[in-house]
C-alpha cells in the first residue's frame, strides 16, 4: 500500500510519537523509510533595526554549525529508534528551510507516498499564534499525510 514513508521530526517528545507510529507502520507494511529534519534560516532583524545589529560571518557560521549539530543529533536519535525495530532508515537534513516546505519537497524528491507526522491538534487562536507545520503540510502536500496526536 505505502512503499516509502517520510517521517519528519524536530526531536521533540511530540515528534517522537510521530516517529514511533511511522516506524511501526513501516515495519508492518515493509515500507522504506526516510526521516527528515529541517532547520530554519538565521533570523535577520527587521528593517530599521539592522543598523543596531552588526552580524558577522562568525554569527552565521556559528549558527549554521550549531544547527547542523542539532540536526545530526535529532536524526541520530530517530535512526536509533528505527534500528531498534530492524528498519534501515535514510536520514535527510534540510538546512535553512521552513520546515513544512522542507517536508513537502523531501517527500516529492524521494518519491514518498505517505508522510507520517505528529501534531498538537491546536485550534483557533492558539493555532494562529503558535503556527502549525502539520497544518501547512496538510494544506500544500500532494502526498497523503497521516497525522498522529
Amino acid at each position: 500500500m505505502y512503499d516509502h514513508i517520510l517521517i519528519p521530526t524536530d526531536g521533540s517528545d511530540l515528534a517522537q510519537r510521530g516517529v514511533d507510529q511511522g516506524l511501526s507502520l513501516a515495519k508492518a507494511l515493509g515500507s522504506k523509510v526516510s526521516i527528515v529534519t529541517a532547520t530554519q534560516p538565521i533570523a535577520v532583524p527587521p528593517v530599521g533595526m539592522v543598523e543596531s545589529w552588526a552580524g558577522s560571518s562568525w554569527d552565521v557560521a556559528g549558527y549554521d554549525d550549531h544547527q547542523k549539530k542539532l540536526a545530526d543529533s535529532i536524526l541520530s536519535q530517530a535512526q536509533e529508534s528505527a534500528a531498534r525495530l530492524g528498519i534501515a532508515a535514510a536520514v535527510v537534513y534540510v538546512p535553512d528551510a521552513l520546515p513544512a516546505l522542507a517536508i513537502i519537497s523531501t517527500a516529492e524528491e524521494r518519491g514518498c507516498d505517505l508522510i507520517v507526522m505528529a501534531s498538537h491538534g491546536r485550534r483557533g487562536v492558539k493555532r494562529l499564534l503558535l503556527g502549525s507545520q502539520t497544518a501547512e503540510v496538510l494544506a500544500h502536500s500532494h502526498v497523503p499525510v497521516l497525522v498522529v496526536r
